[in-house]
């Protein structure tokens, strides 16, 4: 845990020069987790940092921000898998669940918000599955077509 939150400054300085910086290959290029392994990867989590180009949002986090736990789960023989998110927010405690459909491509998962009819790509780009997870979440509003790009922090 020690170790997560050392990368926590690190994190959030990199992705706002990153994000700053206008996308040089017309698709993106995403090195996603090597050998990923689904099954070590659920568990509990706990969302300590996020970062987003979406300005509400980032003013929605700023406004109240918070550490929010994960719960993932994987029932073998599914091809989706469900994760619970539940914060406390204004004296409430407040839980969400987000289904998340598997791909052909270990680390990445696909996922609709129903509120923004956004598309969202998800990809762990990064992970030593006991310590830190790093997310990039690509999404994609329709019919307006806004595109948004967010990366979060886990650690356990």
């Amino acid at each position: 845990m020690q170790g997560a939150w050392r990368l926590v400054p690190l994190l959030v300085l990199g992705l706002a020069w990153s994000l700053q910086m206008g996308p040089v290959l017309p698709e993106p290029l995403i090195l996603i987790q090597e050998n990923f392994d689904l099954s070590r990867f659920m568990g509990k989590w706990y969302e300590l940092a996020v970062i987003s180009t979406c300005p509400h949002f980032m003013q929605r986090k700023r406004g109240n921000p918070v550490i929010v736990a994960l719960e993932m789960q994987h029932v073998a023989s599914e091809s989706n898998f469900t994760t619970t998110a539940t914060s406390f927010r204004n004296g409430t405690c407040k839980q969400k669940s987000t289904g998340y459909d598997l791909t052909n491509t270990p680390g990445r998962f696909f996922y609709y918000i129903e509120r923004f009819r956004a598309d969202v790509d998800a990809f762990v780009v990064h992970t030593n599955y006991d310590e830190y997870a790093m997310m990039l979440l690509l999404s994609i509003e329709q019919p307006s077509g806004n595109k948004t790009t967010t990366v979060k922090l886990y650690s356990e």
